[in-house]
């Protein structure tokens, strides 16, 4: 597995949050025995019924095999339980996953769209400015030239105007285009991501039935008292790490649409204004540390964002990377 991986305690699980409330049935319960019981304790019979049970209980707890066994089966029935009423079989949780990738990128593909026709407006706007400046500044010298004052200072004004309408549009426009690019290679990475875990899927699905097949609960018992790794355990554990991380690679994408779509939202293209809102929110998102789904291409995309000598071709296409020419990222989480 993934040296960088650090499993769930069961504790964390939802398994765990079903074996707590059932551990604290336990002790009421015990509680209410010897409580309503307490005469009964006081007898012979009692006292030895109690020793016997306290000595079994201490036994358990000072043997090494013993406490190991008690506590497979005891995490192992809170599994049981728990999946009767939510879904915790990885391989189903990474299929839904699968399916949310793929609404995600049809939804970011209508964004890189959306954002690039707004690009292409915004990049219009700015040159057909500096045009109408260079023939205001043309007809305020030419005005100047016949000692029409007036009309120097209406055009020499307007240019001005323009001028400082650029200046917030070019603004604009850098912080769109860390959008665009960020919005790109999110797309082409969740690409790769969505085909690495149906590959993975389908690959772990087939072998994880497989080991069902010849597995039983007393023999993974056996393995446990014998002080071996229970193969399902440690095979379980393995996809619930890729859950985990594909888990947080998905809400980082959502999270960055519904920022994006936000400041998109708060753009008067007209005016060259936003929200101040909308514009927190990108440079938090910009001083935050490395993203998990971008890695260190985020750096990459702000440095290039905002180089005045990198020009943007928003009419580059999306990288296909094929699959067949590249390992799977999760590979290694079974290792």
């Amino acid at each position: 597995m993934s040296g960088d991986f650090k499993p769930k305690s069961f504790w964390r699980k939802p398994e765990g949050f079903t074996g707590a409330l059932f551990l604290l049935g336990l002790i009421a319960g015990a509680g209410w025995l010897v409580f309503s019981f307490l005469g009964f304790f006081l007898t012979n019979v009692g006292m030895i019924a109690g020793l016997a049970v306290l000595g079994m209980l201490i036994f358990t707890a000072l043997d090494n095999k013993a406490r190991t066994l008690v506590s497979y089966m005891y995490k192992s029935s809170m599994r049981w339980i728990t999946g009767m009423f939510i879904r915790i079989d990885p391989i189903s949780i990474l299929k839904s996953y699968v399916d949310d990738l793929k609404s995600n990128l049809r939804k970011m593909n209508k964004q890189i769209n959306m954002i690039r026709g707004q690009m292409h407006l915004l990049q219009e706007m700015i040159l057909n400015n500096k045009k109408d400046i260079v023939d205001n500044l043309n007809q305020a010298k030419t005005a100047k030239d016949n000692a029409k004052r007036n009309v120097v200072i209406l055009k020499s004004r307007k240019a001005g105007r323009l001028k400082e309408s650029n200046v917030k549009y070019e603004d604009l426009l850098r912080k769109m285009e860390v959008i665009y690019r960020v919005l790109r290679k999110m797309y082409e990475n969740s690409s790769i991501l969505a085909e690495d875990i149906e590959d993975q899927v389908h690959v772990k699905d087939q072998e994880r039935k497989a080991l069902l097949a010849g597995h039983s609960a007393m023999k993974s018992a056996m393995n446990i008292i014998k002080g071996d790794k229970d193969k399902r355990a440690m095979f379980d554990q393995a996809l619930e790490a890729v859950a985990d991380d594909v888990s947080n690679k998905v809400g980082e994408m959502e999270r960055f649409m519904e920022m994006s779509e936000s400041f998109m939202q708060s753009v008067d293209l007209q005016n060259g204004i936003f929200e101040e809102e909308g514009l927190k929110m990108l440079e938090k998102w910009e001083m935050e540390s490395d993203s998990l789904l971008l890695g260190q291409a985020k750096g990459d995309i702000l440095e290039l964002a905002n180089d005045d000598d990198t020009t943007l071709d928003l009419s580059e296409p999306i990288m296909q990377t094929e699959n067949a020419n590249r390992d799977n990222q999760y590979d290694t989480f079974f290792d």
